[in-house]
């Protein structure tokens, strides 16, 4: 005789409102982050339009955090409608995207601080729906299928 080791919620049941809220909440923050990255890549492009020095590297991080905001978002959507592999996408990414943002930009000399400063910041967003994914009440709402 097993013993369901939830004890939160019903699990499986994403229509739950306070489901329905913690994604509503979660696509907000990741929206964030995608209009934080879009702020830095705009920066990027004005600097390289009038002649100011961006490198290949700022560039390339600038482009790949606006990809991985679009890719978290449409991951968000996903899960909000059910899709237990995108939940877990989202668990991991939004968890793992600040500490390695944090990392590489912490290498000296390597970045310009102004991009730093916004780099972190947008990745910060991120923080807060870390927090919500992680909730026992909606980790219930995506049982692991046995």
């Amino acid at each position: 005789m097993e013993t369901p080791s939830r004890t939160t919620i019903e699990t499986g049941h994403v229509d739950h409102s306070h489901t329905r809220r913690a994604f509503d909440k979660v696509r907000k923050l990741v929206a964030a982050y995608g209009a934080s990255s879009v702020a830095v890549l705009v920066v990027v492009v004005i600097l390289s339009v009038t002649g100011r020095e961006v490198t290949s590297f700022m560039w390339g991080r600038a482009g790949g955090m606006l990809a991985s905001a679009a890719v978290t978002y449409w991951l968000s959507v996903r899960a909000s409608r059910g899709a237990r592999w995108a939940y877990v996408r989202v668990r991991i990414i939004s968890v793992i995207v600040p500490i390695a943002v944090i990392a590489v930009d912490s290498i000296p000399g390597a970045l310009p601080p102004w991009f730093v400063a916004m780099q972190i910041a947008g990745a910060l967003t991120l923080v807060p729906a870390a927090f919500v994914v992680n909730r026992s009440q909606l980790r219930a709402a995506f049982p692991r299928s046995r």
